[in-house]
């Protein structure tokens, strides 16, 4: 079974999506509640898949002093974020001054302190990561040392490790590149999973509105939380290609 460790920020305005305030019509407090929607769908999917949950939270200690609030304040709003989703879910702090610090610093004390049998990484940006993305990983973990969901742009969605990786600069851009040569360097092997879209850019959230009102107009499946805040905000894509509100 593995461990999937969701990475959260305290949803903060000018913390979270920070891209997306300064090139969308969005504004950082409206970014702060996108965030929060993407993180309760990511967690849905990972509740509801075969692996364990686990919310791996940033503390404040570790945030730029602009959005640092005191300690403990962090957790408490992430804790908000989960519990309309999860109400047992297993809460622990993010160790480490990069993402690449923390998700590898993560990986590593649970494949060693704790001795998972795998572990998955994951972030409230890969909101379109369903159950079956998540369960498929866990089918390939078994037969292979890395798992990547690799996106646009040399990115990845979601990594899952059964051995540990030199992490430091790890997501180094291209990311897919990167982690897939810090595997092979260990001598391991490498699979990957479909490829599925992320909301960090503005082209991003174009692709994301349009994918979302697209789906709910065929009554396919949409990221629940994400798509009530799209309708909410009332964001859509224009003809020319442009985000409205």
């Amino acid at each position: 079974m593995t461990t999937i460790a969701v990475l959260i920020d305290p949803p903060r305005p000018g913390l979270v999506l920070s891209e997306l305030a300064e090139t969308t019509p969005l504004s950082p407090e409206q970014c702060a509640d996108l965030y929060t929607a993407m993180a309760r769908d990511v967690v849905r999917a990972v509740a509801a898949s075969g692996g364990d949950l686990l919310v791996n939270v940033r503390p404040d200690e570790s945030l730029p002093e602009t959005h640092a609030r005191g300690e403990g304040t962090a957790e408490r709003e992430i804790r908000d974020v989960v519990s309309p989703v999860v109400e047992d879910a297993r809460f622990e702090r993010q160790v480490g001054e990069t993402f690449a610090g923390r998700a590898g610093n993560t990986a590593s004390h649970l494949l060693d302190a704790e001795e998972v049998q795998s572990v998955g990484i994951l972030t409230p940006e890969a909101v379109f990561t369903a159950r079956q993305q998540v369960d498929a990983a866990a089918m390939k973990i078994r037969t292979t040392e890395t798992v990547l969901g690799p996106t646009t742009d040399g990115r990845v969605y979601y990594a899952a490790f059964r051995e540990e990786i030199d992490f430091q600069d790890a997501y180094a851009h291209p990311a897919v590149e990167s982690l897939t040569e810090r595997t092979l360097d260990m001598g391991n092997d490498v699979a990957f999973l479909p490829y599925r879209p992320v909301v960090e850019t503005a082209s991003d959230l174009v692709n994301a509105v349009t994918t979302i009102r697209t789906r709910q107009q065929a009554g396919s499946r949409v990221p629940e939380a994400t798509a009530a805040w799209l309708d909410e905000v009332g964001l859509f894509v224009d003809s020319d290609g442009d985000l409205r509100r």
